[in-house]
């Protein structure tokens, strides 16, 4: 089968997926309340779909990983902030190991990305910092993106956003309860 031939499969309408309303109850909501909640699933899949191709095009064209991309992340936010970023800093933000922060730190060093200094209050310790051409890379691709973003959200009434933040909100309560 070819993809143009392949099946379209629909993953969150739970008339199709679920049609025993063992996981999800429909049977409370008119024919239209249902069909809003599965336009808003759909813009959430596109736009998750959309993310997942921007990130995937961001590190291809900064030649990364996803653990990479978002150290870089963190030491780019960290410097914007005027705060020194230590190995044992960016472990924790990024919730690995010390053995794997090196590993990671080694390598963006290797790609240009990173340089490690002399922390200015302990001599003792490192800090990391994002080199100025992974910086400019980083803000013509992520940047612009995040700025892209904020404008949208920026044209909302304040009671759209409010609706928006709670709603998302809610989603990420939804996915810390499955975490556990």
């Amino acid at each position: 089968m070819t993809p143009s031939s392949a099946p379209i499969v629909v993953m969150h309408d739970p008339r199709l997926n679920d049609p025993e309303q063992e996981l999800v109850r429909t049977s409370d909501l008119t024919p239209g309340e249902l069909e809003s909640v599965l336009e808003v699933l759909e813009a959430m899949r596109r736009w998750r779909e959309a993310e997942r191709e921007n990130n995937e095009a961001s590190q291809r064209y900064m030649r990364l990983g996803a653990s990479d991309m978002r150290a870089l992340r963190v030491l780019i936010a960290a410097g914007n902030q005027k705060l020194p970023m230590t190995p044992s800093a960016m472990a924790g933000h990024l919730g690995i190991s010390s053995a794997s922060t090196t590993k990671l730190l080694d390598r963006l060093e290797r790609g240009g990305h990173v340089v490690r200094r002399a922390h200015p209050d302990d001599r003792r310790s490192l800090v990391i910092e994002v080199t100025e051409e992974t910086r400019r890379a980083a803000r013509a691709t992520v940047g612009r993106e995040h700025a892209r973003r904020f404008d949208v959200i920026a044209e909302l009434t304040p009671e759209q956003r409010r609706t928006v933040a709670d709603f998302f909100g809610a989603m990420a309560a939804t996915a810390e309860r499955d975490a556990v």
